[in-house]
């Protein structure tokens, strides 16, 4: 039978979960609760109580309840959580994991939830899903849902919130069961086509395609990451794992973002797991001519002179300044130079972007410039080619011509249907191909 398990404070959110039981229950699914309160008394009986779920994390529920530290108490009992739910999946006795919450409550669920693979049924129900969720999805499918109202007792607004979550809950739960769809890193990289992840915007969509179509017609399966800072953080994960046969990362703004404050950075190990993880690469400077903001008055005071681009509704932009694009073409460079598989560096000419293509606001080849430069001089001496394209980033040619770079790099044994004894790699295209003007 299917089952879901519940995640909660029973000594706060008993009476809550005793109802959401009664709920799936009532659709036919297997019920398993897993108590995570550490301080005081559960309302309603759980199947693993939570001194069980504090001596999975190695605490001591006796200590944590004297010591009265809600701090160490949330830790504790989210790592505690991570691991029961963890074993109750390996054992078939999980198909979908609901969860319901204020902020510590999302904390401690959402931390088990993330311990589980890919395509394993996730629900949060929080009253903290409106705002910014990052910290709590991280990399991973948890779907979240606000409560509209605090979770502090049955209510004509709460109910109807709560049943929806658990039929969805039950729902999934029956799906996976019948179906089971996790996805596991090795079994992603072992799976019918190579995969190969590709790096996204709105703005670099066009030559990112481009890219795609070339790829998908060479045989591969291409994983599109927009670059929204969970996207890129995403992206190195799943890289750093070895899913990969190779990465295109034509798109690189959460690094601008991160260098000057937008709000889309992936933080600053944003373009090294696949090079620590030995990946062919082909890298591209798309979006790098802007950083990303929300609203025009949410850029920040000492920004506002550049005079904010609004991109749509929720974001607005600025053009990247000469300074930034040199401290940006610096710290690309330093980061390529340590990678441990083949990497070539294409650089559009003509503009990074939709906006900074020839005829747009953001088209200024001499600020692009001091971003190439500085590129070229970190990267002098190193075994990283950078290959010069006579175009911008979004034209068919440009991406037809990346995806055949990273095709040519990508070793022989993990290539579509290559033949024993190719060679495992081609460094670039060869002397005088056009559009090469290697460093």
């Amino acid at each position: 039978m299917a089952t879901v398990v519940l995640v909660g404070t029973l000594d706060t959110k008993g009476v809550e979960y005793g109802w959401l039981r009664e709920r799936l229950l009532g659709q036919g699914v297997e019920v398993l609760v897993v108590d995570t309160g550490a301080l005081g008394t559960p309302r309603i009986a759980a199947d693993v109580p939570g001194e069980d779920v504090a001596r999975a994390a190695g605490a001591d529920p006796e200590a944590l309840r004297a010591a009265g530290d809600r701090g160490a108490a949330v830790t504790a009992m989210a790592d505690g959580a991570a691991e029961i739910v963890s074993r109750l999946y390996a054992r078939g006795r999980l198909h979908c994991v609901l969860a319901i919450g204020g902020s510590g409550g999302t904390s401690i669920a959402t931390r088990a939830m993330r311990g589980l693979p890919l395509g394993v049924p996730k629900l949060m129900v929080s009253s903290m899903a409106s705002g910014d969720v990052a910290r709590y999805v991280g990399s991973s499918d948890i779907t979240m849902m606000y409560s509209v109202v605090d979770i502090a007792g049955i209510n004509p607004v709460l109910a109807p919130v709560l049943a929806n979550a658990a039929d969805a809950a039950a729902g999934m739960a029956k799906g996976f069961a019948a179906s089971p769809r996790a996805l596991h890193p090795a079994a992603l990289a072992s799976g019918g086509r190579p995969l190969v992840a590709a790096s996204m915007a709105g703005v670099t969509t066009p030559g990112v395609d481009a890219a795609r179509a070339r790829l998908a017609e060479l045989g591969y399966e291409v994983l599109v990451f927009h670059v929204s800072g969970t996207g890129g953080r995403t992206l190195e994960s799943l890289a750093g794992q070895g899913v990969f046969a190779g990465v295109l990362d034509l798109t690189l703004s959460e690094l601008a973002d991160d260098l000057v404050g937008g709000i889309l950075t992936a933080g600053p190990d944003r373009l090294t797991a696949a090079g620590r993880a030995g990946v062919p690469q082909v890298v591209s400077l798309g979006a790098l001519d802007m950083v990303k903001f929300g609203p025009p008055e949410t850029v920040p005071a000492a920004l506002r002179h550049r005079d904010p681009l609004v991109h749509n509704p929720s974001i607005s932009v600025i053009r990247t300044t000469p300074g930034e694009c040199e401290e940006l073409g610096r710290r690309i460079a330093a980061k390529l130079r340590t990678a441990r598989g083949p990497v070539e560096v294409c650089v559009p000419l003509r503009g990074l972007s939709t906006l900074g293509a020839p005829g747009g606001p953001y088209h200024d080849p001499a600020v692009d410039g001091a971003l190439f430069t500085a590129l070229r001089a970190g990267l002098e001496g190193s075994a990283v080619r950078v290959v010069d394209h006579d175009t911008h980033i979004n034209t068919e040619e440009f991406g037809r011509s990346a995806a055949d770079r990273l095709h040519r790099l990508i070793p022989a044994a993990r290539r579509p249907g290559a033949a024993p004894g190719e060679p495992t790699a081609e460094r670039g295209g060869p002397p005088g191909a056009p559009g090469a003007a290697g460093a």
